[in-house]
């Protein structure tokens, strides 16, 4: 497929997981992707080497999407090899659960920057460089939907990137830039694999509660995400999509 043809892409936390598949999707449809990494360059090695082997184009670049100067660096380098950018999806995330009367200041922080600040910062530094047509995407959660117990900040995070894909959306739509967030619901991916969730009781509980009666697979979101980022969903902004399974 080529939906994407001669699209520039940069997925955000693209070495692992959910943003792994994203811009092996992206790739696959198309468009020549910016492979954005925190701190796992052999990862985001990885998927550029998985999207070259398949005929794709690639590139992966280390900032951390909370330091402004960091994602200024992320944006140059898109424009500078590309010369141009049109999708942006804000993948960078992180989790953890606790009890209300364990909340820390750093565990908040740690979460808000990264979750909130995050999107805002590259969000921002690409938008003098997208043009008509160009499609900003955020990651949320199913989360915000379903508030389970001692999910507080992270709940929190991924309820305040709700409200900001509405307002950019008015913000950056006379401009003719579209903005959306796919909110997953239980995502299998290493880190679900590596925090015991999958095969675990949560699992069982998920599943249970989803009426297609699985949990979710990354290919499942990466669709999503494409769509949203072809001309395909051009009358489509300021929508979140819940990728749950008809979880609610």
């Amino acid at each position: 497929m080529s939906k994407l043809k001669d699209k520039v892409a940069i997925v955000t936390g693209a070495s692992k997981g959910i943003g792994a598949g994203i811009a092996r999707q992206l790739a696959a449809d198309g468009a020549k992707v910016v492979v954005n990494y925190a701190s796992s360059k052999a990862g985001a090695d990885k998927v550029v080497a998985d999207i070259e082997a398949a005929g794709g184009q690639a590139i992966a670049v280390g900032a951390d999407v909370s330091k402004k100067s960091e994602v200024d660096a992320l944006i140059k380098a898109a424009i500078d090899t590309y010369g141009r950018l049109d999708i942006v999806v804000n993948n960078s995330g992180v989790y953890q659960f606790a009890k209300i009367e364990d909340t820390t200041e750093e565990l908040y922080r740690k979460m808000f920057d990264i979750n909130v600040l995050g999107p805002m910062l590259v969000t921002g530094a690409a938008s003098p460089h997208l043009g008509k047509g160009a499609s900003v995407i955020n990651i949320g959660s199913g989360v915000t939907r379903l508030t389970p117990p001692e999910t507080a900040i992270y709940s929190g995070t991924k309820g305040a990137l709700d409200a900001i894909t509405g307002v950019l959306s008015r913000e950056l739509g006379p401009r003719g830039i579209r903005v959306n967030s796919v909110n997953p619901g239980m995502v299998e991916t290493e880190g679900a694999h590596a925090a015991g969730v999958v095969g675990s009781d949560m699992q069982a509980w998920a599943e249970a509660g989803t009426p297609l009666g699985r949990i979710g697979q990354v290919d499942d979101i990466a669709t999503i995400v494409s769509f949203l980022a072809s001309d395909e969903a051009g009358w489509v902004s300021g929508e979140l999509i819940l990728g749950t399974g008809g979880m609610r």
